[in-house]
């Protein structure tokens, strides 16, 4: 293995190994607390523009296995402890270290990710760069930005995927970087699921007799998305609507809220979420920007805090027929704890509107 440096934008670098794709990258640096689930996380569309570290210290052991791709790998680079060689698991179909290749994603090994992520959660999420020589001008990494990612994670064209046994309603999913099991689980409540591209308008959306839409997850600034958020305002209250993470940073700028970009952020599988009544969740999440909960008084409802750090995770819209929630509830973490929110999002389309 070529030696590799992660060079991060305040000057601090951390020699390694290399991985993955030959050549430099470039990224907001930022960790997932995910013990397992190295693939999801590799194939979800959200970390766009991103360099990951994984926090648990053995990537790679049950090797790579396509079935469980959430979608097409988006992220910059990738850290890790300790990268295995020799996976083990009857599912594999090839190494970790090939897949980064295949997708040209460049990678280092052998960092202290612990150090890292302590780093990172004192001085919050910053810039880094992977490379093979340690440039002596550390502009270019500080003025990166992520900018204009949904565009580039959104899918070309519309696709139809049908319900799992009978059919009881048809949803139009718009995404903004969708991942594949919010298709499956409602697909699996037979839903048919019609799944559009980022930029279709709400005219066109409506133009498929929708019973329900859902909101997609999604990467980057909530904000610079300004037709998505144009479009949502124009639909909200047409018919039932589902929005999970960028969804629901979507809905609430256009229901007249505002988000703020949080220190480091939540990215993980194991983020504690107290529901208004007092139960309490663990989570799967990824996102770096929250919405602010008092900017939507009057308008909305909180349904769900951060246990760890108070910040919002779910609101409502009385009379409106909408709700969204900022963490995953198809990922399982539970590993079904909040898959109940897609019930209440199935009776909602089917008249129940206490739901």
């Amino acid at each position: 293995m070529k030696t590799a440096y992660l060079v991060l934008g305040n000057g601090k670098v951390f020699k390694g190994k290399q991985i993955g794709a030959p050549g430099k990258c470039l990224g907001e640096l930022l960790f997932t607390t995910n013990m397992e689930g190295y693939l999801e996380t590799l194939t979800d569309p959200s970390y766009a523009g991103q360099i990951v570290i994984q926090t648990f210290p053995l990537i790679g052991n049950y090797g790579v296995i396509e079935e469980d791709f959430e979608g097409k790998s988006a992220l910059k680079g990738y850290v890790v402890r300790e990268l295995c060689d020799t996976p083990s698991n009857f599912r594999s179909q090839y190494k970790l270290d090939e897949y980064l290749k295949k997708q040209g994603i460049p990678g280092i090994c052998g960092v202290d990710t612990r150090e890292l992520t302590r780093l990172i959660r004192e001085k919050g999420v910053m810039n880094a760069m992977i490379c093979n020589r340690i440039p002596k001008d550390l502009a270019a990494i500080n003025e990166f930005a992520v900018t204009n990612v949904v565009d580039a994670v959104t899918c070309e064209k519309e696709a139809v995927y049908p319900a799992l046994g009978k059919k009881k309603h048809n949803v139009v999913l718009i995404d903004y970087g969708a991942k594949r099991n919010i298709i499956k689980s409602l697909c699996s409540r037979g839903c048919q699921v019609t799944v559009v591209p980022c930029k279709t308008s709400a005219k066109a959306v409506l133009s498929y007799n929708p019973d329900g839409i859902m909101l997609s997850n999604g990467p980057g600034d909530p904000a610079e998305n300004t037709f998505a958020i144009a479009q949502i305002k124009k639909l909200v209250g047409k018919v039932p609507i589902f929005g999970i993470c960028l969804g629901h940073q979507l809905t609430a700028l256009a229901m007249g809220g505002r988000t703020e970009k949080l220190k480091y952020g939540h990215r993980g599988g194991n983020q504690p979420v107290k529901e208004a009544g007092g139960r309490t969740y663990i989570t799967s999440q990824n996102h770096g920007y929250a919405v602010i909960a008092d900017s939507l008084k009057g308008t909305g409802v909180e349904t769900f805090v951060n246990a760890n750090d108070g910040s919002c995770e779910g609101m409502t819209y009385p009379g409106r027929r909408c709700f969204t929630v900022q963490f995953h509830p198809e990922a399982c973490a539970g590993p079904r704890d909040t898959g109940f929110l897609f019930d209440k999002f199935i009776a909602m389309m089917e008249g129940n509107n206490n739901a």
